[in-house]
C-alpha cells in the first residue's frame, strides 16, 4: 500500500519467526493440512473454474500473446487441476514444469493426457520450495491471488519459483497486483451488531440457566465469551459482492506489487496512509471494501503484445469468487458530499497461521470547514 514509509504501528502484532529467505517458519505438516488440503477437492477447483472473469482474464492473457508463449519454458506454480498449463501448450509452449502441492496432480495429469499435451506439460507433485527442475524457465503463470490479493501467502512460493527458476529475461504472469480500498454504505453492519447482542443476550440467559439448575457460577467466563463473540461477529472482515453504488468515495490504490522485483519482505506487512473524498450525498460511512487487480504485462524484455487486466473491483455484471473485503466500523459515521477522510491502514500476518490476516484502520472525518473529528481505531481480521 503506497506511503510504504510510513512507521510501523505499535498495534501491529509481532511477526511470526522467519527463515534466512523472509518467510514464515511454519510447520509444514500443519500447513498442509490447513491449506493446501481445501485445493486437493474438485468442488473448489470447479468453484474457480467457474468464475469467467478470472478464467477469461488468463485465457486471454495466453492466447493474446501466444508469441511471448510459442517455443518457450513455463513453469506454473500452484496448477490445479492443469488448465493453465494446458492452455501454455496449446498456446505452442516447447515444454509447461505444472507443480502441484496436492493430489489434484493425479487428476491434472489425467486431464493433460485427456486434452493430448502430455509430451509438452509435466505435471510435478510437489511445494515449490522443495521440487528441482531440469532447467530455467522462460515464463513463470500462477493463479496466486487470495482474498483481498495477499490473504493464504501464496504469493511467497511464487517469489520462491521465480528466484530459483526464472531465467534472468523471463517473465511473470501476472506482472502487477495493486490493492484498493474504498469508503462503502452497507446494512451489514447492523445485521452482525444484531447477531453480536443475540449472542450475548443466549449467553447470559445460558449463565442464569445454569446457576439455578446446576449451581455453577459461570460468570467468570462472560469476558472472554464476549471477545470471542466480538471479534466473529464485529472484526471479521467479511467477503462480499458489492454493488458499485455501495462504494462512497474515491477508491485509493494502498499497495503496488511488481511480480518480478517484489520480496517477502515487501509483504509481510502492508501499510498506507491515504485521504478519499466522500462524493456522493449524506450518507453513512459504513467501513471500507477491498480489492485488488492484477494485469498481465509480460516483461520489458518481452513486453506483452496485448495487455490483460483482471479486477475484482465491485461490478453489477463481473463479479469473482473474490469479491471484496469488507471491513465494518461500528457505529458507522455520518459523512456529507465533499468531505475528505484520512486513514491510516495496516495489514500483517497472523501470529497463529501465516496465512491469515490482523487488519487496523485508524480514521478520521476531515469537513471543508477544516474541523476534524477525533480518530476512530478499528481492528479487523481476514479469516
Amino acid at each position: 500500500m503506497q506511503s510504504n514509509g510510513a512507521s510501523p504501528s505499535p498495534l501491529l502484532p509481532p511477526q511470526p519467526s522467519r527463515g534466512s529467505n523472509g518467510a514464515a517458519v511454519v510447520d509444514k505438516g500443519v500447513d498442509f493440512a490447513n491449506y493446501f488440503c481445501t485445493y486437493a477437492f474438485l468442488y473448489h477447483q470447479k468453484e474457480m473454474l467457474c468464475d469467467r472473469v478470472r478464467m477469461d482474464a488468463y485465457y486471454n492473457a495466453i492466447f493474446y500473446n501466444r508469441d511471448r508463449f510459442h517455443g518457450k519454458t513455463v513453469l506454473d506454480v500452484g496448477t490445479g487441476s492443469g488448465i493453465l498449463a494446458i492452455w501454455c501448450a496449446q498456446a505452442g509452449a516447447r515444454k509447461v514444469y505444472a507443480v502441484e502441492a496436492t493430489k489434484m496432480s493425479l487428476h491434472a495429469r489425467e486431464l493433460v493426457k485427456a486434452n493430448r499435451v502430455e509430451d509438452v506439460v509435466e505435471v510435478i507433485e510437489g511445494s515449490i520450495e522443495d521440487i528441482e527442475l531440469p532447467e530455467k524457465v522462460d515464463v513463470i503463470i500462477s493463479e496466486w491471488m487470495g482474498y483481498f490479493l495477499l490473504r493464504e501467502s501464496m504469493f511467497d512460493s511464487v517469489i520462491c519459483a521465480r528466484d530459483r527458476w526464472l531465467k534472468p529475461t523471463g517473465a511473470m504472469y501476472p506482472s502487477h497486483a495493486r490493492m484498493w480500498l474504498a469508503p462503502i454504505r452497507s446494512g451489514l453492519g447492523e445485521q452482525k451488531k444484531n447477531d453480536y447482542d443475540s449472542a450475548m443476550q443466549d449467553w447470559y440467559g445460558f449463565l442464569d440457566e445454569t446457576e439455578a439448575y446446576y449451581g455453577v457460577d459461570m460468570s467468570v467466563l462472560t469476558k472472554p465469551f464476549e471477545e470471542e463473540q466480538r471479534k466473529y461477529y464485529m472484526q471479521t472482515s467479511l467477503w462480499n459482492n458489492l454493488h458499485p453504488q455501495q462504494i462512497i468515495g474515491t477508491p485509493v490504490v494502498i499497495k503496488e506489487i511488481d511480480c518480478l522485483t517484489a520480496k517477502v519482505d515487501d509483504i509481510i506487512a502492508v501499510r498506507s496512509e491515504f485521504t478519499t473524498k466522500i462524493d456522493t450525498d449524506t450518507a453513512r460511512l459504513c467501513g471500507f471494501a477491498g480489492w485488488f487487480d492484477v494485469h498481465f504485462r509480460g516483461s520489458i524484455n518481452e513486453p506483452a503484445t496485448r495487455e490483460v487486466e483482471l479486477t475484482t473491483a465491485p461490478s453489477v455484471d463481473n463479479s469473482t469468487h473474490w469479491g471484496q473485503q469488507v471491513f465494518l466500523l461500528h457505529p458507522p459515521v455520518r459523512v456529507n458530499h465533499g468531505e475528505t477522510i484520512k486513514a491510516a491502514f495496516s495489514m500483517s500476518r497472523s501470529r497463529e497461521n501465516h496465512r491469515l490476516m490482523d487488519v487496523e484502520f485508524v480514521c478520521q472525518q476531515l469537513q471543508p470547514s477544516g474541523k476534524s473529528s477525533s480518530p476512530i481505531t478499528s481492528k479487523f481480521y481476514i479469516e
